[in-house]
């Protein structure tokens, strides 16, 4: 049974306006699907829209929660972080399911019509926003946020203008359309289109890519060849379950890096070939020999049931046991399969199909394609998926009676939301901090060294890609790759994906396989794509898609898909967009979410755009996100949150305290005091040592002022100080301590 699909009769509807039948959807569900479609309308930005989809979930929650005895609200009545939702006790209406699908609708209605306002595909997106509008049945001029009058229309207006202004001080620079504040790159533009890579100044940090023409995974066309880095500062964006505690902040030229969750750093390439040096070289050749398996003209079967890949057990827990970890040469991991299926209690069909079509459809598949709704948005439409499936009990956690469908999607919706967030605020803040680089600019860079297997040889450099026989190899003469006067002898050459110049119609050619020079190895992606443009360490779609697992696993108490599998049904030359494929029949199927976790880990690798490296720490950075999501999105249902506060609560927090001298200290300020920073009102900070002395300015720095203020302290000796606030409020001593 098919039970992973794409519900489009919902979009159809919407831009159409032809009549269908919507009672077996929840309003929260319409409204989630409305979203999901303005996503791949949308810039290709999964930063921005895993903030959308959890800003959306959580003020449909806060419109469905208010009306609950038990639950608590996330940000309606509350302070969260430093914005204050103030709210009063709404009058009990006759009819509280009608109330409360009415305050979600219009609660979404009116924070989705803020955010895709400037989208490019706004015109389309306003036009399903207004048709749901108008299918539901509620008046779309409706604007009064009076909710004390009774009016559930109001509410919803309300809890949406309560979101909007979160979003605007949550820290993602929303109001200057999400622009980052001071990052650079550290490496010159790679031109893909020409060999080599000899503007690539640090071998360890990205680098830009310059394309002759850039279409995101949504199919948008980006102004400039060169895209820049999308959100290296996200770390600093409002979480949701995310706490000081996981946090680390680091400096970079003055300026602060937030790190969730910190890794620790990549293996990193040194000029001798010492330290980690190795590692890097093995997981970023591991990605050319992966390109090698994409031709399927010449492929291995393989068995891709749930009966012979999937049930990983254990992960690596550094970098030198990722070697053990994935096959090298054959690809793929340690992945034994499932015996039976425990709900069939009978062994999984083999399903034989070449190993290319396989890595070829899963490249493309958990990528999005050119309609992408971006990875967190690709995990809710599997969420709602898995909701339509008839075997499905809506009980939460397994246990208790079964929820309605709107209870049930908007518990969901909440939780996998504040996962999909926190994923992002994680992933992206080790992105900005550790600026690592992707294989397309380290494939080639080594290739620019040379080889770093035999000093015997010709072209060997300590940091050159290491030999492979049968995968990379130096060109000799003779070689058809040497050039008619040899001027390519001694190069390295790789067994590999040809690339994009080998498909002149993607409707009937395949690039195939072939010995290439590794100056022109390309990653299994679009011409006018080739690699997202930010960092690679940690892998997004490691993070996000293992934090789904959790939360889908915890949210119905049963790792397995309903029934024991789930499947998306791919047919002959009808999936593939940039070459000819696949060229059989074949179905994706997953026994659990984590099996479809790990298959969406490897589909990164073989798609060319990470090495082993990126992928352990995202699944299981992920795996930390999910767990805690849950959990604290539990409290909220169970009424066990106590976030109440009012506006003018003074400053709770300096952390860490202790720290140790010379690192960033953060006080949190409180929100008279962010309102005057927003109003340009200036803030200063003095700190006294124990006998009431000024410390002098030029022995600490002050690097961020926004809703907090992140002190490095610089050359401050150990010891006791007081940290004076003074600006946009009443004075506030902070007292910290420095250690050694």
């Amino acid at each position: 049974m098919t039970v992973y699909k794409r519900f489009i009769l919902i979009t159809v509807f919407l831009l159409t306006g032809t009549t269908i039948n919507l009672a077996d959807y929840s309003v929260a569900r319409e409204w989630n699907e409305v979203l999901l479609e303005a996503i791949r309308d949308d810039f290709a930005r999964p930063t921005v829209h895993a903030r959308n989809l959890f800003h959306t979930s959580a003020a449909m929650y806060d419109a469905w929660a208010v009306f609950d005895e038990q639950a608590n609200t996330f940000l309606l009545g509350n302070t969260v972080k430093n914005v204050y939702c103030p709210f009063s006790e709404f009058p009990a209406p006759a009819d509280i399911e009608a109330a409360r699908e009415e305050a979600i609708s219009y609660a979404a209605y009116r924070l989705l019509s803020h955010r895709f306002a400037n989208s490019p595909g706004a015109v389309e997106s306003q036009q399903r926003f207004n048709n749901l509008m108008t299918i539901l049945g509620y008046d779309r001029n409706l604007t009064s946020e009076n909710y004390q009058s009774g009016s559930a229309a109001a509410l919803g207006n309300y809890i949406a203008a309560c979101y909007i202004n979160y979003g605007l001080r949550d820290g993602s620079n929303e109001i200057n359309d999400y622009e980052n504040k001071h990052y650079e790159p550290s490496n010159d533009p790679l031109v893909v289109a020409m060999p080599g890579n000899p503007t690539l100044q640090d071998p360890n940090r990205w680098q830009p890519l310059t394309l002759e023409i850039f279409i995101d995974q949504s199919g948008n066309i980006i102004p400039g060849a060169t895209p820049g880095f999308l959100g290296p500062e996200w770390g600093q964006v409002y979480p949701f379950a995310l706490s000081p505690a996981d946090r680390r902040i680091y400096t970079r030229n003055g300026n602060p890096y937030w790190v969730y969750h910190d890794p620790g750093a990549p293996p990193y390439l040194e000029s001798n070939g010492g330290g980690l040096s190795g590692e890097y070289q093995w997981g970023f050749a591991l990605v050319s020999v992966w390109s090698s398996h994409l031709d399927p003209a010449n492929s291995p079967l393989i068995d891709i049931s749930p009966g012979s890949i999937g049930n990983n057990t254990n992960f690596p827990e550094t970098i030198e046991g990722l070697r053990d970890f994935y096959d090298l040469i054959e690809g793929g991991d340690p992945g034994t399969g499932h015996e039976l299926n425990p709900y069939t209690n009978q062994p999984y069909a083999e399903q034989l199909v070449p190993l290319a079509d396989y890595a070829r459809v899963l490249a493309e598949f958990w990528a999005d394609g050119p309609d992408s709704e971006t990875p967190p948005g690709h995990w809710f439409t599997i969420l709602n998926t898995v909701n339509e499936n008839p075997l499905l009990e809506k009980r939460y956690q397994g246990e208790g009676p079964v929820l309605n469908d709107l209870e049930w999607d908007i518990k969901t919706y909440f939780t996998l939301g504040g996962a999909m967030h926190d994923c992002a605020i994680t992933a992206w803040g080790i992105k900005g901090w550790y600026d690592y680089i992707r294989p397309v600019s380290a494939v080639r860079g080594m290739a620019e060294f040379g080889q770093s297997t035999d000093p015997t040889k010709p072209n060997y450099n300590p940091m050159g890609i290491p030999l492979i026989p049968g995968f990379i190899e130096l060109v000799e003469s003779g070689d058809p790759l040497a050039g008619a006067q040899d001027q390519n002898v001694g190069k390295v050459k790789l067994y590999a994906w040809r690339g994009p110049g080998f498909i002149g119609n993607p409707e009937f050619d395949v690039a195939g396989v072939g010995w290439i020079l590794a100056e022109m190895w390309w990653p299994y992606q679009r011409p006018s794509f080739i690699t997202p443009n930010f960092a690679g360490f940690v892998s997004g779609h490691s993070t996000y898609s293992r934090a789904a697992a959790e939360v889908l696993t915890m949210l119905t108490n049963d790792p397995f898909f309903p029934g024991g599998v789930g499947e998306f049904v791919i047919e002959k030359n009808n999936f593939l967009v940039f070459e000819r494929g696949p060229s059989v029949d074949l179905t994706l199927q997953w026994a659990t979410y984590y099996d479809a976790s790990d298959q969406t880990s490897l589909s990164r690798i073989w798609g060319g755009i990470h090495p082993p490296a990126d992928d352990i720490p995202g699944r299981l950075i992920g795996s930390k996100i999910g767990v805690d999501a849950f959990n604290y999105a539990k409290q909220h249902f169970e009424g066990q949150t106590s976030n109440a506060g009012s506006a003018d609560t003074d400053e709770r927090r300096a952390f860490p305290n202790p720290l140790v001298a010379g690192s960033t200290v953060t006080l949190e300020l409180s929100n008279q005091r962010t309102d005057a920073i927003t109003s340009g009102e200036r803030i200063t900070l003095d700190i006294y040592n124990v006998l009431g002395q000024r410390v002098p300015k030029d022995q600490y720095s002050v690097i961020n002022v926004q809703s907090f203020l992140d002190v490095n302290t610089g050359s401050m000796s150990s010891g006791i100080y007081f940290f004076m606030v003074r600006g946009g409020g009443k004075d506030k001593v902070f007292k910290i301590l420095l250690t050694r």
